[in-house]
């Protein structure tokens, strides 16, 4: 995956489509040049609709599926009405003149995980901070901005949220450090509002947070922070993701999600235990 991918409709269906479609084509020992020339598009086209990059015509996947010889009925219908999910616009459409379309990808994946890592160092991970941290977080990326794109975009991030407490939530594992706790966000008041915002959120049965503390010094994910998403379609890889200041990556090859499953496995052993967690989100409480 790459930051151009798409992420207006359903990423999650649109990747699980097109790894379908790859799959029958290679079965049926057909060449990406031949199945573009089928549905009068380009070789690289149709690379890009096996990765989900791009949206699905129902036409197309009807086309293809008939050149690779998928005759049963039932069979057809439900990856042509996949296609059409895929092509469904997701709740987080409506924000797109705030919403960037390379974090449009990452809400799309977001919605669909079923389990959400994520290592945090500057900020507290988005699915985790109170409403009155979330505002200040954002005034301080969004400078200058008019106060209704900051309304729009605090309530974003709080209906992003209410998914950890609906019906089949994710799991939501995170590592803080202990930086981002320590950094006066918002003033003293929105920090003692996040901090007892956390020990609430950690009170959830499919919630664990980690603090990594300064006392540990270096540590396996000194790279920076990242997020490993994980779904429940036995077809999809788990994708990390890793945000930067003018865009983001998606990497889904297994060495790369190799490498950032070892660093999130060494930081939850060598960070407080959930308990810990708790004791120590109190002290920073009391101290504020």
């Amino acid at each position: 995956m790459t930051p151009e991918t798409p992420g207006s409709g359903s990423t999650v269906r649109r990747i699980l489509l097109g790894s379908q479609l790859r799959r029958l084509r290679e079965q049926k020992g057909v060449t990406r040049q031949d199945a573009g020339y089928v549905i009068r598009a380009s070789e690289s086209k149709i690379s890009r609709l096996e990765l989900g990059r791009v949206s699905f015509k129902e036409r197309d996947v009807d086309d293809l599926l008939t050149l690779y010889g998928v005759g049963d009925k039932a069979e057809r219908e439900a990856l042509i009405q996949l296609a059409r999910e895929a092509n469904t616009p997701g709740w987080w459409h409506r924000y797109n003149d705030v919403l960037p379309g390379w974090f449009q990808t990452y809400v799309g994946l977001e919605e669909s995980a079923a389990l959400i890592r994520t290592y945090e160092l500057q900020f507290v991970p988005g699915l985790l901070q109170s409403e009155g941290y979330a505002r200040a977080v954002i005034r301080l990326g969004n400078a200058g901005a008019a106060e209704h794109e900051i309304d729009q975009r605090v309530e974003l991030r709080l209906q992003r949220q209410e998914r950890l407490t609906g019906p089949d939530a994710p799991r939501l594992w995170a590592v803080i450090d202990e930086g981002a706790l320590r950094r006066p966000i918002g003033g003293p008041e929105v920090m003692r509002g996040q901090f007892e915002h956390l020990i609430e959120m950690s009170k959830l049965p499919n919630v664990t947070i980690q603090i990594m503390p300064f006392r540990f010094g270096g540590h396996a994910a000194e790279g920076g922070a990242f997020t490993i998403l994980r779904f429940p379609e036995q077809d999809l890889p788990d994708v990390v993701y890793v945000e930067n200041l003018t865009g983001a990556m998606y990497l889904d090859k297994r060495d790369d999600v190799d490498t950032y499953l070892q660093a999130m496995e060494r930081l939850c052993v060598d960070s407080a235990t959930p308990e810990r967690t708790v004791e120590l989100l109190g002290d920073f409480l009391r101290e504020t």
